[in-house]
């Protein structure tokens, strides 16, 4: 059933009647396809991974770190609510809502790549329709989305009149993706006109209980790449402050905590640098020479790995050791405890920095296995024979190692999830330096 131009109520009616293909099956649009279908849409994810497409068919969760996706898929596979498959031309032409929610990344010269994305507009047309609606939900510069029209629109269909194009960001973490589309917050909604917006409204009202916030394409654009801009610049800021702190006597961890009982005031914690998909990432989509504190920003916490360097270096010389050929345990694979992901994981640099310095670097991370640590550095799960241990990720099962028993190593705590009391060459980023 086609939804352009149709009222919230219309929509509601006829839920059993819309089909909606979700445009790339990974840690976003399983969660999403997964919401729409267990609302009563009926949903065919694309994918080009064959064996992804396979797993998910067979009531299979490729998405592991997601809590309830497991039970959730299985559900909605069983009753023939969501199918996945590889074609997306195929997809195109059974579809009525086509969503798309592919990853936007950078290329080498730190410029956006959005190939994936015109590819999938470019399947997409060859099965458009008239009423249909398009929507991208994968982040990206502001005017991308508009910039689809071109190539949309060799369908015959005018956009705007024959069809819906929309901007509606997914506004999700890894790990709470399922409570996050389902209304941990408002939707924003950007489409191309008030037909757009109020079909939306009814489409995303259905899987999200906190409702919709209308505005038009490039401003929706706009607010997802802001509110991961304001993240890096804040943990930037934290960043500069706690290494104040450090060469001032002050314990950042206090000194934030107590500052943020303001509420004018959100000091984010700061630590060895920013890793995921998103908060390194958005930053460059807008990034000039007007951006100034912008560029800055992503300077200061990209050097947080010089200052962890910094502090080992510290704490090996008052041990009269020196980096080289010292026994270095990493502490976190992950760009962030709890998901396994290591898209621009600050570990992944300081392993470099450590490499060139002739360090002995081991590594261990609850989440990856002993072959998947050793594309990286040596596998080592316990603390014996290391002089120097740092901390990466909050991970809980760092927290309850005998950490009294580490009376000869320095520990690099950059999380800040230790009692410095306990530890006797304790360095933290924000702690107060000797």
């Amino acid at each position: 059933m086609k939804c352009y131009g149709l009222s919230p109520e219309e929509i509601r009616k006829n839920i059993e009647k819309i089909t909606v293909a979700v445009y790339g099956l990974g840690k976003m649009g399983l969660p999403l396809a997964c919401v729409f279908a267990d609302r009563g849409f009926n949903v065919i994810g694309v994918d080009i991974n064959k064996n992804i497409v396979e797993k998910i068919n067979s009531g299979e969760n490729t998405v592991k770190e997601e809590e309830g996706l497991s039970e959730l898929v299985k559900k909605v596979v069983k009753n023939g609510k969501l199918k996945a498959i590889s074609n997306a031309i195929k997809a195109s032409k059974m579809s009525d809502i086509h969503i798309i929610i592919v990853p936007t990344l950078l290329n080498e010269n730190k410029r956006p790549d959005l190939s994936i994305v015109i590819n999938i507009a470019e399947n997409i047309v060859n099965g458009l329709k008239k009423g249909d609606m398009v929507i991208t939900e994968c982040t990206m510069p502001p005017g991308t989305t508009e910039s689809l029209i071109p190539i949309l629109e060799k369908s015959g269909l005018i956009c705007g009149k024959d069809f819906g194009l929309a901007h509606c960001p997914e506004r999700t973490s890894t790990g709470t993706a399922i409570r996050d589309i389902s209304g941990e917050y408002p939707k924003i909604v950007g489409g191309i006109d008030e037909k757009t917006n109020t079909a939306l409204e009814g489409i995303y009202s259905i899987i999200n209980k906190k409702g919709v916030i209308k505005t038009n394409i490039k401003t929706a654009e706009a607010i997802k790449v802001f509110e991961g801009i304001y993240r890096d610049v804040n943990i930037a800021l934290s960043n500069e402050l706690a290494i104040y702190c450090e060469e001032n006597g002050i314990d950042a961890k206090e000194a934030f905590k107590k500052a943020n009982t303001q509420p004018y005031c959100y000091l984010h914690d700061p630590g060895p640098g920013v890793g995921g998909h998103c908060i390194p990432v958005y930053p460059y989509f807008i990034m000039n020479s007007k951006t100034e504190l912008i560029k800055l920003s992503r300077k200061i916490n990209d050097s947080m790995i010089e200052h962890v360097i910094d502090l080992i270096i510290k704490g090996l010389n008052k041990t009269n050791k020196n980096i080289k050929d010292s026994k270095i345990l990493l502490m976190g694979l992950s760009f962030r405890s709890g998901v396994k992901e290591i898209r621009n994981s600050p570990t992944i640099p300081l392993i470099k920095k450590l490499r060139e310095l002739k360090a002995n670097i081991f590594l261990y991370d609850p989440l990856f296995t002993e072959e998947e640590i050793e594309k990286y550095a040596k596998y080592k799960e316990d603390l014996e024979n290391i002089d120097c241990i740092v901390i990466m990720t909050e991970d809980k099962k760092f927290k309850s190692l005998n950490w009294e028993k580490c009376d000869n190593i320095v520990v690099i705590d950059t999380r800040r999830i230790l009692d410095p009391k306990n530890i006797k060459l304790y360095y933290g980023i924000g702690y107060p330096a000797e």
